[in-house]
């Protein structure tokens, strides 16, 4: 019998993205963020979640596609990651939230090669739900070289 992991499937523009299920902590819809100066343009500030301090990453802008003002449907998304051998919250804001799927893990395939330089590493597989496209995130590797998750410390 193949092994499910459960997702939570997200939207960024037009495309569709996942995190593993078991690395969030919440989602949240937004609120007020409190500026860092300096910060890299991904990077929106740093809301309060439960007495943590937690920086907020634009999922649009770390993927290299167009800001987008917040909808009736944007979400924070509170996970887990690993930050130079610690574990980390920090949040994703994406254009809305789907639900919780299930993918078939063995059917994950490796992201595509194009033969040009593209930064693939943030990505841990390709699947599909309902027909359609899925691209997995993997984490740790989307923010495994961030100095503001690392350098943001907890209230």
């Amino acid at each position: 019998m193949a092994e499910h992991t459960q997702y939570v499937t997200l939207g960024v523009a037009d495309s569709l993205f996942a995190v593993p299920v078991a690395r969030v902590q919440e989602i949240l819809e937004p609120q007020p963020l409190a500026k860092m100066p300096r910060a890299p343009a991904d990077f929106l500030g740093v809301i309060d979640v439960r007495g943590q301090g937690v920086p907020v990453t634009d999922l649009r802008l770390r993927l290299a596609m167009p800001p987008a003002e917040d909808t009736l449907d944007t979400r924070i998304i509170v996970i887990e990651v690993e930050i130079d051998g610690d574990q980390r919250k920090v949040a994703l804001r994406a254009d809305r939230v789907f639900e919780v799927a299930a993918l078939d893990a063995g059917s994950l395939e490796p992201p595509a090669r194009m033969g040009t330089r593209w930064q693939a590493d943030c990505v841990a597989g390709v699947g599909r739900r309902n027909g359609a496209f899925v691209t997995v995130f993997d984490l740790d590797r989307l923010f495994a070289a961030d100095a503001v998750a690392a350098s943001v410390v907890a209230a």
